[in-house]
């Protein structure tokens, strides 16, 4: 029994180390960490894994992925700022850093055009990469002769992906069995929107506290004047509010690109300016896809499907002998609930106070960057070992869940397996 105290001390002890760094200090290191789910994966991982108890061994990997590094989705996004600095010039109302910025603009908006959405080379980078540490780490599972069957939503960036991952593992171990299928027929799971939920997120009560939340951090008066001869002129027609927000997001989202990383854009915000929209930005993921108090508490439960689907594979492929691996790619907003859902790393956080989000470690830049991704390490000594042991690994590193253990960061797949249970049957639509 000490021991087991010892353990999970020691592992609370890590978890509060790695929340030592603040937000903002994190958004000074990195300024992508400021654009949520727009932030970029790090290059490298440099955590390193616990060996396993003794006796157990790897022998099969469940992972769900989001997609890499992207194009932005729609030009929406730039286009908001650019009209408003389109029309400011008309009028011969652009400071000399203003025409600075609506070159950049311009530049970026070229490049951008007809590429919506598209995976970025960065983004086949950053799945290779992922890939490659996979075969790396777990070659006990990853061998020759190896099944891995990998399934993506049909959305081509996920689908390219999916190849991405597949390739690069195959440069890693050529003999390794891969099979790669996108298909509607799974996005019952695979990409599941719960659109009754989705329509109650935001309740009057998570708005009034969302709006009271927002207020103090959004608009910029400096980087206005900065921009406009006379800000007070222009305001008929530019809203700072959302003129500042979208120039932020649009500095920031360049990083998933390779071409036009001029980080001009970014110099014009300071690392307080960032974080406030971090800020905005995390309170609204929140509300939108975590345990919320403030509209019922059920936003995660819209990943029950694939929950269900996650145990029901695992369940199948521990009766074989040689299972191998199963690889998902798709999208945050799966991701996101389903990690909150699990509780990984304390995310299924409950409350009504958006101010505790931060204090607490709900940050969701760390749960969903592009291409990241959760992945589930099952070991056993034999095939008939009854004692299933698994870990957690959110983007490459161990993680924890809440249920006890006794030697973690492994835990005991019969206790994980029916604490989710437990959950999902007691939710009620």
């Amino acid at each position: 029994m000490k021991l087991k105290i010892l353990l999970v001390t020691a592992l609370l002890v890590a978890i509060h180390s790695a929340y030592a760094q603040s937000v903002i200090d994190l958004i000074r290191q990195t300024p992508s960490y400021a654009s949520c789910n727009y932030h970029t994966y790090p290059d490298s991982i440099t955590a390193k894994l616990t060996p396993a108890p003794k006796g157990k061994k790897p022998f099969y990997i469940s992972h769900y992925g989001r997609h890499g590094s992207r194009y932005i989705s729609n030009r929406n996004g730039y286009d908001t700022p650019y009209i408003m600095m389109v029309h400011a010039d008309s009028l011969d109302e652009l400071t000399a850093a203003g025409q600075k910025v609506m070159h950049e603009m311009k530049s970026i908006m070229h490049d951008t055009e007809d590429r919506w959405g598209e995976l970025t080379g960065y983004g086949k980078r950053q799945l290779q990469n992922i890939g490659r540490r996979m075969v790396e780490r777990f070659p006990e599972v990853l061998c020759p002769g190896a099944n891995v069957t990998c399934i993506s939503t049909v959305v081509p960036r996920c689908i390219e992906s999916m190849g991405s991952y597949a390739l690069e593992m195959l440069q890693a171990c050529p003999k390794l069995n891969i099979t790669m299928q996108a298909s509607k027929r799974t996005q019952w799971y695979m990409n599941y929107q719960d659109n009754k939920l989705r329509k109650k997120y935001m309740t009057p009560e998570a708005k009034k506290a969302y709006d009271a939340y927002v207020k103090p951090r959004l608009g910029n008066s400096r980087l206005m004047e900065e921009i406009f001869k006379n800000p007070d002129i222009v305001e008929e027609f530019v809203d700072e509010e959302y003129f500042t927000y979208y120039l932020m997001k649009m500095a920031l989202f360049q990083q998933n690109i390779s071409y036009n990383r001029n980080p001009h854009l970014i110099e014009l915000f300071n690392t307080d300016e960032f974080y406030r929209m971090w800020q905005v930005d995390n309170a609204l993921w929140y509300i939108q896809h975590g345990a919320c108090k403030l509209n019922g508490g059920n936003q995660p439960y819209s990943q029950r499907y694939l929950l269900r689907q996650l145990i029901a594979d695992a369940d199948s492929c521990i009766q074989l002998a040689k299972p191998g691996a199963q690889l998902r790619f798709g999208h945050e907003t799966v991701l996101l609930p389903l990690v909150c859902l699990i509780g990984v790393n304390g995310y299924d956080l409950a409350t009504d106070n958006l101010d505790e989000l931060e204090a607490k470690g709900w940050w969701c830049s760390s749960v969903f960057p592009m291409a990241s991704n959760l992945q589930f390490i099952f070991y056993r000594s034999n095939i008939k070992d009854k004692d299933i042991l698994f870990k957690v690994l959110l983007n490459e590193e161990e993680a924890t869940l809440p249920i006890q253990t006794d030697c973690a960061p492994y835990y005991h797949w019969s206790d994980f397996r029916q604490y989710c249970l437990d959950k999902l049957a007691a939710y009620k639509r």
